[in-house]
């Protein structure tokens, strides 16, 4: 394992617990005609979930009044409401431990990202960060993770990606990782090769080479 790559939303931080509920409850219904399910969604960028609900749906404002919706939660949840997930800085402990780079890979912005590394003071844990806004396309396409393993100068085939999206673990998959499916299990990406509920898992699944999922023990990542 050359390097671990941590999603932000729902890997590093809890932020998905107010980001869904926010877009089901606030975004969706003052934006767009018909409902839409956040779970759908999760892991796009915001420019490209305007694009994807423009073509799939009636979308009631323009780019601009969108995007200026999720700015303006996105500094609420960051700043006010989201906490560091627990047993993450065990998790970068035990990649470091196995001399692995450690990198964020975020669909959201660089001033999004911004405050979270300002606020829980994690600027110094990634060797690289990689944002949406760095490619031409995010999530589920692979750029961003070749983004940041270029950006490390690690082989993306001997790295780690953790994922709580569908469309997240489609982007690392493409991009030749293996995955780990992080959270809850009925929203843990399908083509995991390990889950972790936690980062308690994270840590044990780093420190021992095992992965758990449905309670059993599954074999390690080693590559």
């Amino acid at each position: 394992m050359d390097a671990v790559f941590f999603d932000m939303d729902g890997v590093v931080v809890d932020s998905e617990r107010y980001w869904v509920p926010a877009e089901r409850d606030r975004i969706f219904p003052a934006t767009v005609e018909e409902s839409v399910d956040p779970h759908d969604v999760t892991g796009l960028n915001v420019q490209d979930l305007y694009d994807h609900l423009d073509e799939e749906y009636t979308v009631l404002v323009d780019r601009e009044a969108f995007v200026a919706r999720y700015d303006e939660t996105a500094t609420e949840v960051y700043t006010e409401r989201a906490a560091l997930m627990e047993g993450f800085d065990e998790a970068v402990a035990a990649a470091r431990e196995h001399d692995a780079a450690v990198g964020l890979v975020s669909s959201s912005p660089r001033r999004w990202i911004r405050l979270v590394l300002d606020r829980f003071d994690l600027a110094d844990t990634f060797d690289a960060v990689a944002s949406a806004e760095d490619v031409e396309r995010g999530k589920p396409d692979p750029a961003v993770y070749l983004r940041a393993a270029d950006d490390l100068d690690v082989d993306p085939t001997r790295s780690v990606a953790v994922e709580d999206s569908a469309n997240g673990a489609r982007a690392a998959r493409a991009a030749g990782m293996a995955v780990v499916g992080f959270g809850a299990y009925e929203h843990a990406p399908e083509s995991a090769d390990a889950t972790a509920s936690d980062g308690g898992d994270l840590r044990r699944l780093f420190a021992n080479g095992v992965g758990v999922e449905d309670g059993g023990v599954e074999e390690g990542l080693s590559r």
